[in-house]
């Protein structure tokens, strides 16, 4: 198994990182939709989904990042303490919100009813039901490849669980997806268990925080 290093910081990147506030979500949409656009939320289209990442940032259990370069959010992480709980409050607050921005995405893509009923599925099968903190969603503008601000990103938010006393962090995966899991795996992340989901094979990884040579358990980046 790979063992991690110390994750070099780059200052002028860190100081580019600051927690996602509601009048980023149309732009976060915007991300998400151009890097997972086959995925469920984001078949059901950008409205739903500036509706749904408003909501989560209204919700106590949502952490989340954006990069900024000027004014511009050029990519964003976006995870919580506790999916479950997130998911029921963002439903029960904001669902007035969500469910005419979800009937629009349906009426546009009718085949995406049976993948709305298999979601209840997801916390059932996807394992690693002991680790609430998980990142769910992130992308970034393909011009930053190879500039380590996706690594930087995902240490704010490890430091950010760790410093909120959480021991543990899941991601889950397509099996498929090369560079998803070569980059979770060169953080240490464990493979900790297999599943089918949407008809796709999936893994969750699991990373211990503490101790990790990459990661502080009081985080010092300066908008938290």
């Amino acid at each position: 198994m790979i063992q991690p290093t110390p994750f070099l910081v780059d200052a002028a990147v860190l100081r580019a990182i600051r927690p996602m506030q509601f009048r980023d979500a149309e732009r976060v949409a915007e991300l998400h939709h151009a890097a997972m656009g086959n995925s469920l939320w984001a078949r059901l289209g950008q409205p739903f989904l500036q509706q749904l990442y408003q909501a989560m940032v209204d919700s106590p259990w949502f952490i989340g990042f954006v990069y900024v370069e000027g004014e511009a959010v050029r990519g964003f992480l976006a995870g919580t303490v506790d999916t479950s709980k997130m998911y029921r409050d963002i439903a029960r607050r904001r669902f007035m919100f969500l469910g005419p921005a979800a009937a629009l995405g349906v009426l546009r893509a009718p085949a995406v009813i049976a993948k709305l009923v298999e979601t209840a599925r997801y916390f059932g099968v996807s394992g690693a039901e002991d680790v609430p903190g998980e990142s769910l969603f992130c992308s970034f503008e393909p011009q930053l490849r190879g500039k380590r601000v996706s690594g930087h990103v995902n240490k704010v938010f490890f430091d950010e669980l760790a410093a909120r006393g959480h021991a543990r962090v899941k991601i889950t995966t397509e099996t498929d997806n090369e560079g998803a899991n070569r980059q979770l795996l060169s953080w240490g992340f464990k493979d900790a268990h297999r599943f089918v989901f949407y008809g796709k094979d999936m893994v969750t990884y699991v990373l211990d925080l503490v101790g990790h040579p990459r990661v502080d358990a009081v985080s010092r980046h300066p908008a938290i």
